[in-house]
């Protein structure tokens, strides 16, 4: 967990409210079609229940915290562009809604998805 003091106490942010923040905000960013799951344990388990923190792992070192987030991309969309979106915008909206740093934010592109070309 991610803790940081104020003067009135403490205030701690589970790994899980941060993964939630992430996958929305990775969702949302142009290009991706999906967020795959971390391996296959995490898709069954997705099949079964709907977890708004699927694709997405939260690690907290030293007081950092340290995000992986495993992505759908769009076939044709250039992959390196949409994967620095997903960085800027998974770090701006973790930092924005929660008030914790964000040391690192790592995507991997576990498929792509061809469009219907309707």
């Amino acid at each position: 967990m991610s803790k940081s003091e104020t003067g009135l106490g403490w205030i701690e942010v589970s790994p899980d409210a941060i993964a939630t923040i992430a996958s929305q905000a990775a969702a949302s960013t142009y290009g991706v079609v999906g967020i795959a799951p971390k391996n296959l344990a995490n898709e069954v388990a997705h099949i079964f229940q709907r977890d708004a923190r699927h694709g997405v792992e939260v690690r907290v070192q030293d007081g950092r915290v340290v995000i992986d987030v495993y992505v759908i991309v769009e076939y044709g969309t250039r992959i390196v562009s949409v994967a620095t979106s997903i960085m800027d915008l998974v770090k701006f909206d973790v930092e924005r809604a929660l008030g914790v740093e964000v040391a690192q934010v790592n995507v991997h592109v576990e498929g792509l998805r061809i469009s219907d070309p309707d």
